[in-house]
């Protein structure tokens, strides 16, 4: 039986894997930071020997934004580089791969609702929550009509529009990502 240890190490200590597939815009990197700010450090950063993430880049991305010194971690020293290699993957996609049981999902939101909990807190956008709960936006007047104006960026990939976004929402503009 394997033996897990959780041992602090100093954020800036931590080596993040140079061949890490997985991206976090910065708006995750704020949500994953209130997340540590409401619920605490639950889940700890998985490292090798060297102190390289194998898990939790976007945990010690919020953690650094957090100014946390430390951060627990869990040293997963006996994988061998093939296995490493394919945690770190694994880690990401396993999750991706979840599914929701709606009926439960919106019973548990309008409980924390009642209870005057901060949804945001949960990952999900305002839309995505109205959509959920079947909020119907309500009707403009015509005297509260304002106009809104969109630009478009054609982005060659996922990691420029990324980029850009990051940038037009560091300078303060509203942005939201669409794939068409």
């Amino acid at each position: 039986m394997i033996v897990l240890e959780i041992e602090y190490v100093a954020t800036d200590d931590l080596i993040p894997y140079i061949n890490n597939s997985r991206t976090h815009s910065e708006s995750q990197i704020k949500q994953i930071a209130a997340s540590i700010r409401e619920f605490g450090f639950t889940n700890p950063i998985l490292i090798d020997d060297q102190g390289t993430i194998i898990a939790g880049h976007g945990r010690v991305m919020a953690a650094k934004a957090l100014q946390l010194d430390e951060v627990p971690t869990i040293t997963l020293g006996a994988l061998s580089d093939a296995q490493r290699k394919a945690y770190v993957i694994a880690d990401n996609k396993l999750a991706l791969n979840a599914g929701w049981d709606t009926e439960v999902l919106l019973a548990e939101i309008e409980s924390l609702q009642d209870l005057n909990f901060d949804t945001q807190l949960l990952g999900f956008s305002a839309d995505e929550l109205s959509e959920m709960l079947n909020i119907e936006e309500p009707e403009l007047k015509e005297e509260s009509y304002s106009e809104i104006f969109n630009i478009i960026v054609e982005c060659d990939d996922e990691m420029e529009q990324e980029k850009i976004f990051n940038q037009l929402d560091a300078e303060g503009y509203k942005c939201r990502v669409q794939s068409l």
